[in-house]
């Protein structure tokens, strides 16, 4: 089966490790199916779904029936190579991933993934969801992820907060009174909802002082971080600055984050300080 690049919304890219090759220094064979497996992982990523947040909502999981790989060519240590992902077929009960590994356009290995869906404590089949047929279909036909929405505390302050704990008070442990204040009441907000609802990100911006407006409290869930869902966030964030007239963003950026704002052209501004004991910067950006 010969399959080209064009075939594919989606693309998991990495780089072949020494760790992977065997005694005839091509990949060993049995790790394309590690390839094609963690190219899966990142699928939902793409999808905006927390895969086990995701399953729980569904009420189900997904079970491997069958795998099949096929060789065209070989992948070398080093090779930078892509892995490609699409979901083929949906059955009553069953789906089909088909995959593809190119280096450049050179289609190396092809590969077939048929996963049942099914009831996690007895392990027998269930029908797909219908929400989570849509979303596959979505995605393949080109649709986007996300629903973005801006709006006051009081329409989406609910799950704006339970984001925000999740990130800044259980996993990063700022104390709960540091990362909520009064702000909130006069800032205006954005959630990211994936397509079975669930609020996966989010962030506000605070009333502009001379022109400048600042953004703050940007989180997104652990799962989805490198996808792109703070990237649509922070853009959401910008339009409604630039709509209502302010003319400069600013935020203070945890310094791990600084390199995420550097790369969307965000300039820093002073010298790092620590904030809720976490060592932040101060970014600025023009509308």
């Amino acid at each position: 089966m010969t399959l080209k690049r064009s075939d594919f919304r989606f693309f998991h890219r990495l780089r072949v490790r020494w760790a992977e090759v065997d005694m005839q220094k091509i990949v060993f064979n049995a790790h394309y199916l590690m390839y094609f497996d963690t190219a899966i992982a990142d699928y939902w990523r793409a999808l905006a779904l927390p895969y086990q947040e995701a399953m729980d909502s569904l009420e189900g999981d997904l079970y491997v029936v069958k795998a099949t790989v096929e060789f065209h060519a070989s992948a070398h240590v080093d090779d930078q190579i892509e892995v490609a992902m699409k979901c083929s077929r949906i059955g009553t009960s069953s789906m089909t991933f088909t995959g593809a590994i190119f280096r450049g356009d050179q289609h190396l290995i092809s590969g077939e993934i048929v996963y049942v869906f099914a009831d996690p404590a007895t392990q027998t089949s269930r029908p797909v969801p219908k929400a989570l047929r849509d979303i596959l279909l979505g995605y393949e036909a080109g649709e986007a992820v996300l629903d973005l929405k801006v709006g006051t505390w009081a329409d989406l302050g609910p799950d704006a907060q339970r984001i925000r704990h999740e990130v800044f008070v259980q996993e990063q442990g700022i104390p709960k009174d540091l990362e909520q204040d009064a702000a909130d009441g006069q800032a205006l907000h954005a959630v990211a909802y994936n397509r079975l609802g669930q609020a996966v990100a989010t962030g506000r911006l605070l009333p502009a002082q001379a022109g400048t407006a600042q953004v703050g409290r940007l989180a997104v869930h652990r799962v989805l971080r490198g996808g792109g869902v703070g990237r649509q966030l922070l853009q959401a964030l910008t339009e409604a600055a630039r709509a209502r007239g302010d003319r400069e963003l600013m935020l203070h950026a945890q310094r791990t984050a600084e390199g995420f704002y550097d790369r969307l052209g965000w300039q820093r501004r002073g010298e790092p300080f620590v904030e809720a004991g976490v060592s932040h910067v101060e970014m600025v950006t023009p509308l």
